[in-house]
């Protein structure tokens, strides 16, 4: 783990790279690391997340500056410009329900191929994916998902990069942390080692590559 700004932290970004990004609407969210990927002007990217927030806020504000050209996400509903951009066919959205999302997330963390789960049978979401008949019932194949980069935003860390969450800021980013090659941390906080017992951690360390400190220069 090392401790590094987000200016360099986020350089590690290319165009058109896949990055998961942590948070429920903007519970969880990396903002300081969004801030960047903006100010760096970070194009054409794929966006794999619970939902698109709202227009000013969390992963809204990628797509407000149009930097997203794809997001798999599971709900759009809040974000009026997500919408806009996917019914104008500036914007690819592909809509994946919320437990086959992060279920796919992980098998790409445990290194699984995919999943098989019977939401969506009989719907458009099984539409030109493998059907898998087990003891008389149906399943879809879904492929395992990872990605480049994944952006989290914990509480705190100590001096190996383990990591702590305050509540229900957990959501995905421990689920994503395991599915992607760079893991960048945004945190409020870091502490000494044993400031927190075994026990008491989300992220263990080794799964993290850098981390932002939210305030320092």
């Amino acid at each position: 783990m090392k401790v590094v700004k987000a200016e360099e932290a986020i350089s590690f970004v290319n165009n058109e790279d896949s990055l998961m990004i942590g948070g429920f609407l903007t519970v969880g969210t990396p903002e300081l690391l969004i801030d960047e990927l903006i100010k760096q002007n970070k194009k054409n990217l794929t966006i794999i997340c619970n939902d698109t927030s709202f227009e000013d806020k969390g992963i809204g504000r990628l797509i407000f500056h149009k930097l997203v050209k794809k997001v798999i996400t599971s709900h759009i509903g809040t974000n009026k410009e997500t919408q806009r951009q996917y019914i104008e066919k500036e914007l690819e959205v592909e809509l994946v329900p919320q437990g086959t999302l992060i279920e796919q997330i992980r098998a790409g963390g445990v290194g699984l191929g995919g999943i098989l789960t019977p939401t969506g049978i009989g719907t458009v979401v099984e539409e030109g994916k493998q059907i898998i008949e087990i003891n008389g019932k149906s399943y879809i194949l879904e492929k395992a998902i990872k990605a480049k980069i994944a952006l989290v935003k914990a509480k705190r860390c100590d001096y190996v990069g383990n990591l702590q969450f305050e509540f229900t800021a957990r959501n995905f980013n421990p689920i994503i942390a395991m599915a992607a090659d760079i893991v960048v941390v945004e945190v409020d906080e870091i502490v000494p080692t044993g400031t927190f017992g075994p026990d008491e951690v989300h992220i263990p360390g080794a799964l993290v590559d850098y981390v932002v400190i939210r305030g320092r220069k």
